[in-house]
């Protein structure tokens, strides 16, 4: 069978027609530059993978973008893509291009801790990160400044405030101890991350934030390290820094699309899936997880029946965890619970989120109920159908069993006797006449008793509450018996139902219960006759643990009846069964 197609809303579409005029810009920005960088020197392809990585941070950016449209990650790329290009700027040649070039060429390191500290959601997740986020760009900007403010023959000489090239170098060095201390600081922080997330996504996190903090390490100490120590060609450093520089971007990219992390994607899809003809459209929970980015998502129906969520399978939703990283959100219309969404909340952290597609799906949610509780009431009334059946075929064969090895071989007895008797000595008839009056009466009275099998004769004769009450007097135990039901007034049917539901139930009080008392309790009450029968017994009994009780129930069922048991061990048993009779 074809996969139903995906529902893209005006929305979407939207967003393709703005990333579409972002990637336009991001060409002629790079057009621009290539067109002003001195590409003709010993430098040129070097200085050209300035545009070429800027191109690789924009449309990896795009991409995520698009693919999670509300996950800030995909926008955070594109504008550490845009803080490659102003740094880049300064090798233009262009004054204004050069000074902005200058102001921004360490500015990049911040939007890569940037980029770490706010995955996988592209948002800062507490107060700390914030701190160091503002922290990161202080140092790129401020800690840079004195590099080209003090120094006349420095990355921008216009700039130049003061003639100390010995102060600007020492602030320089002093940055990159800095900026190095507060990487560190950064790595802790992530590393925390790394131990509070679950097996799954730390499988993502480690190479992601391994690579980062190797990034934001390595641009900062590699100048020193191979500039200083090792005596590197400078053209060999820059091939080092723009090779680990352009595969930020990928890495960040991949571990956004493929990592398993939460899309948190436009709630207008929802309501476009909620409008899309039914043929059409994915599964609702397959629609929320699309929407919501997370692929562990599940939704869950409530059961008014049963008093517990279940899914879409009649599955009964998993004992809630006491594990944070696990969100529950309740699905409520009208002041009542119809569902809940089960969610990764360590992916989505907005919880206002998940409830407002909750309530977008409320309807489709209460429809899906409602549909899973009418495809189970078919089942279970074909079931209760079928055993009906099964169990008046059983009875029809036990009558005919029974009329055919028992009281029909005992009348073919009795009139062999009787023709016996036609040919019998005179001395012998008084006394074998007695006897086949004697087998008479006793073939008589088994007919009575099937009869009273079929069809109670107290029923019959006197009604419901007579016949009740007659069974709670026979009762080998102390029994109340309260009614308020008048003779006649209740159809034939519900009365035999009625009946049979109480002789089934007292027979379970003398057989299994162990009770020393036991309570009957009849009434007409909304148009149903109401059946209660309680004891002081052992209890646990239950609807499926015998044929006798479901047997009852297929048959108060089966006439629009319902019927309860409540039987908590050592607590005696109770049940209650209403059938309708208006």
């Amino acid at each position: 069978m074809t996969a139903a197609p995906r529902v893209r809303s005006a929305l979407s579409r939207s967003l393709d027609r703005a990333l579409a005029l972002i990637s336009l810009l991001a060409l002629m920005l790079v057009v621009v530059e290539v067109a002003l960088l001195p590409l003709a020197g010993p430098a040129g392809p070097l200085l050209l993978m300035l545009p070429l990585i800027f191109a690789i941070y924009v449309v990896a950016g795009l991409i995520a973008w698009r693919r999670r449209p509300s996950n800030g990650m995909g926008f955070l790329i594109v504008v550490a893509g845009l803080a490659l290009y102003l740094g880049s700027l300064q090798n233009t040649g262009v004054e204004l291009l050069v000074g902005l070039g200058a102001v921004c060429a360490t500015i990049v390191v911040a939007a890569v801790i940037h980029l770490l500290l706010a995955f996988p959601t592209g948002r800062l997740p507490d107060r700390l990160s914030r701190v160091l986020v503002v922290l990161a760009y202080v140092i790129a900007l401020v800690l840079q400044a004195p590099g080209y403010l003090l120094d006349p023959e420095g990355p921008f000489p216009p700039f130049a405030v003061a003639d100390l090239p010995g102060t600007a170098a020492f602030f320089s060095l002093f940055q990159t101890i800095v900026a190095t201390v507060f990487s560190v600081v950064v790595a802790v922080v992530l590393w925390g991350r790394l131990r509070r997330a679950d097996a799954a996504h730390r499988r993502v996190l480690i190479p992601l934030f391994s690579y980062g903090i190797f990034a934001v390490l390595f641009m900062p100490l590699i100048a020193v390290a191979l500039d200083r120590v090792f005596l590197v060609h400078p053209f060999v450093r820059g091939y080092l820094q723009f090779a680990v520089l352009a595969g930020i971007p990928i890495a960040f990219a991949l571990g956004t699309l493929w990592g398993g992390f939460a899309r948190t994607g436009e709630l207008e899809e929802l309501g476009t899936w909620l409008g899309a003809a039914g043929a059409s459209k994915e599964p609702l929970t397959t629609a929320l997880a699309h929407a919501l980015g997370d692929p562990s998502l599940r939704l869950y129906f409530w059961a008014d029946d049963r008093g517990e969520f279940l899914d879409a399978d009649e599955r009964a939703a998993p004992a809630r965890p006491a594990d944070s990283r696990r969100g529950w959100e309740t699905i409520v219309i009208d002041g009542r619970t119809i569902g809940a969404i089960g969610y990764d909340a360590a992916l989505l952290a907005d919880r206002d989120l998940v409830r407002k597609a909750g309530r977008i799906v409320a309807i489709e949610v209460e429809r899906s109920r409602l549909t899973a509780e009418l495809r189970a009431s078919q089942r279970a009334l074909m079931q209760s159908r079928e055993r009906i059946v099964e169990a008046a075929d059983r009875e029809r064969r036990r009558i005919a069993r029974d009329l055919h090895d028992g009281l029909q071989v005992r009348l073919v007895l009795l009139a062999l006797e009787a023709q016996q008797l036609a040919t019998a000595p005179s001395e012998t008839v008084h006394e074998r006449a007695t006897r086949l009056r004697v087998d008479i009466d006793a073939a008589a009275a088994d007919v009575r008793t099937l009869v009273r099998d079929l069809v109670p004769a107290a029923l019959i004769e006197r009604g419901l509450a007579t016949a009740a009450e007659d069974l709670a007097d026979r009762m080998p135990i102390p029994t109340q018996f309260e009614s308020d039901v008048e003779d006649g007034a209740i159809p034939d049917l519900v009365e035999a139902t009625t009946y049979f539901v109480l002789t089934e139930a007292l027979a379970n009080v003398v057989k299994h219960a162990h009770a020393t008392l036991a309570r009957v309790r009849l009434a007409v009450e909304d148009g149903h006759v109401h059946l209660e029968v309680e004891d002081d017994g052992v209890g646990g009994a239950s609807l499926g643990a015998g044929s006798g009780l479901r047997g009852l129930a297929d048959r108060v069922e089966a006439i629009g009846g319902t019927i309860r048991i409540s039987s908590p061990r050592g607590k005696g048993t109770r049940l209650r069964a209403e059938v309708p009779c208006a």
